[in-house]
């Protein structure tokens, strides 16, 4: 049998849903005034667009160049 490790624990800090839910028992109404959202600068609003947009902008340009060499290739093909 192998010892217990810290690692090995389960991990009761991180949520991924919140389980404040009117009817449950341990429903508490004045949680959510603690679980307030930091406000984000302009700066970093536009950090995070421009991150969006460097992660986007490859996709879009090979849908707009498929795009085009379709309507190249249909016109080359249909042209009488």
């Amino acid at each position: 049998m192998r010892r217990k490790r810290k690692d090995d624990e389960l991990d009761t800090e991180t949520t991924f849903a919140d389980m404040n839910v009117e009817g449950m028992r341990w429903y508490n109404p004045h949680r959510k005034d603690k679980d307030k959202q930091e406000k984000i600068s302009k700066k970093e609003q536009r950090k995070m667009m421009l991150g969006a947009f460097a992660a986007f902008a490859p996709v879009i340009g090979i849908i707009i160049v498929v795009g085009l060499l379709m309507f190249l290739l249909a016109y080359i093909w249909l042209k009488p």
